[in-house]
């Protein structure tokens, strides 16, 4: 079994069961952290769209819907503890007070492209919004990014689904 099919065969029961709904779940906890399969979504999403289960617009938006929101909410979460735990627990891990301070620079400089392509990026798309919240990002500048990245890494995701489709029987 390849990867892709394997891929497919974990994601589309959940999908084939619960529809969209499923879909916005695990790309809404996917996105402040959950180390959920998405990807596997929208590509079995997108697959079961073009065999006529599911229909793309709802795939597409529920997936765009859902990545926006979660990483929006990890922005919550990221302003309103963020910067304690970075206190607290950053020392552990080498975050010091001088590397957060070097990081909020980075970010008021070039945060929308920092969240714009973290999206693409495992391990920063699940912290992609708890970072730009502790890291004091203004959210007038975070939700543009967000939205957009997110937009890109749905149609990204799609395209890789529609080919997935054409190799399945």
């Amino acid at each position: 079994m390849t990867a892709i099919e394997h891929g497919f065969s974990v994601a589309e029961p959940w999908i084939a069961a619960y529809g969209a709904f499923a879909l916005f779940i695990c790309i809404y906890f996917e996105s402040f952290g959950a180390p959920l399969p998405s990807e596997s979504m929208i590509v079995a999403g997108t697959v079961l769209a073009m065999r006529g289960d599911l229909s793309m617009p709802i795939v597409v938006a529920m997936a765009w819907a859902s990545a926006v929101l979660g990483d929006s909410t990890g922005y919550i979460i990221g302003r309103i503890g963020g910067r304690a735990a970075i206190a607290r627990f950053g020392p552990r891990i080498g975050l010091t007070e001088e590397r957060v301070d070097r990081l909020t620079g980075q970010v008021r400089r070039h945060g929308f492209v920092m969240v714009l392509l973290a999206r693409f990026i495992w391990g920063l798309r699940q912290l992609n919004g708890v970072l730009a919240g502790s890291l004091s990002m203004p959210f007038a500048r975070f939700f543009p990014a967000n939205a957009l990245g997110a937009a890109l890494w749905v149609i990204a995701w799609v395209t890789v689904g529609h080919f997935v489709a054409t190799l399945l029987p």
